[in-house]
This record gives structure tokens, C-alpha cells and sequence, in this order.
């Protein structure tokens, strides 16, 4: 089995087994687990702003941080929604007059 083939079959396990343990966490726990994905995300738009800007003129390196950072600012962003509306699920009627 070539190099190539391996790295389809441990994309393809890990994705799987991603799909098993994510279905298996209770609701209450998500947002929770949103919140250390942003912080993973964090570090990897650092690494990708770190490649981008280390490429050069080498096309496929700026392609794939280009594509890296894009996904994990949507991540990032994604997460950042999904928290603010569960913090809001916390407040209490009362106090959404304005004052805190």
C-alpha cells in the first residue's frame, strides 16, 4: 500500500470515528466543546497566517494556508454565534432592558 492510500484510510477512520463520538455527546455538552474548537481553530489560523506569509512565491503553499485559514475562520466564527446564543439562553428577562 503506497504513502498516498494509508493517508486515505486514516482520513477516512479518523472521520468515522469523529462521526461515532460526536453523535454520542448530549446536547448540553456542544457548546462546551465548541468552545475548546475555537481555541484549537485559534491556533491553527496562527499557523496558517505563519504559512501564508512564509510561502513565497510557492503557489500551492498559499492555496493551502489560504484554504486553512478560511476554515478555521469559519469555525471560529461559527463558534463564537453558537456561544453568544447560548449565553443568551442564560440571561434573565429582566435584565435585557439594558442596564447590567
Amino acid at each position: 500500500m503506497d504513502g498516498f492510500q494509508e493517508q486515505l484510510w486514516v482520513l477516512l477512520l479518523g472521520s468515522l470515528l469523529g462521526l461515532e463520538l460526536i453523535g454520542k455527546v448530549p446536547p448540553t455538552l456542544h457548546t462546551p466543546l465548541m468552545s475548546g474548537a475555537n481555541a484549537i481553530s485559534g491556533i491553527t489560523m496562527l499557523a496558517a497566517l505563519t504559512l501564508i506569509t512564509r510561502a513565497g512565491e510557492n503557489t500551492l503553499l498559499l492555496g493551502l494556508g489560504s484554504v486553512s485559514l478560511g476554515f478555521a475562520l469559519f469555525n471560529v466564527v461559527g463558534g463564537f454565534l453558537v456561544t453568544d446564543r447560548m449565553l443568551t439562553m442564560f440571561r434573565s428577562r429582566k435584565s435585557s432592558g439594558g442596564s447590567r
